[in-house]
């Protein structure tokens, strides 16, 4: 299986019709929709704001397309296909159309929502997927010179970070392989407890 390395924009345009494409790494299915609820604020204006994302969710993979007002299956359907196609989890991808004023035809509209998914999928590059965990760690401001080399090293990446009580809290997603390391390293001056 393989992702997306970062966020990726494009625009195509066919027959007069502007097609804005988003595609976005996401690890949850409230991440994803977030995400679309903010493009659809952002392009309030925008004829159709349509969508798919694969997410890998403890060994069970989460699918959803939203024709968002096309045709049936011509436009979160094709975004879909694509990320089949292309064996990627944990990605969102958004297509925003701008109607143009010709009818393109189902079969078109399928074509062009799934290659303005492709450049936005083309821009955001696409690498192999490495299954991650959420830790939280706890531990003392003192030991920040420990706990940060640690976490760049074991390949993490802070999710949250909070002050209570005295004490530094990290949320932070690990490769499922290095889990086992960060919680041997932290173990003797901190805490580690996984994220539900």
């Amino acid at each position: 299986m393989r992702t997306v390395r970062k966020r990726g924009e494009a625009k195509l345009v066919r027959e007069r019709s502007r097609f804005l494409s988003f595609a976005y790494p996401a690890s949850t299915e409230g991440e994803a929709l977030d995400l679309v609820v903010g493009l659809r604020r952002r392009y309030h204006d925008a004829h159709h704001v349509a969508y798919a994302y694969r997410i890998s969710v403890d060994g069970r993979l989460l699918e959803r397309a939203d024709d968002a007002g096309e045709p049936s299956r011509s436009a979160g359907w094709p975004i879909l296909e694509l990320l089949r196609g292309k064996e990627l989890v944990n990605v969102l991808v958004v297509v925003v159309r701008y109607f143009g004023g010709v009818k393109l035809g189902v079969g078109n509209l399928r074509r062009a929502y799934r290659d303005a998914a492709a450049l936005a999928l083309e821009e955001a590059g696409i690498v192999e997927f490495v299954p991650r965990v959420r830790l939280r760690l706890g531990f003392a401001p003192g030991d920040s010179g420990r706990a940060f080399p640690l976490i760049s090293r074991l390949g993490a990446e802070i999710r949250s970070r909070e002050y209570a009580d005295g004490r530094v809290v990290l949320t932070v997603e690990v490769p499922r392989g290095r889990a086992a390391d960060i919680r041997e390293a932290v173990r003797p001056w901190g805490d580690v407890e996984p994220v539900e």
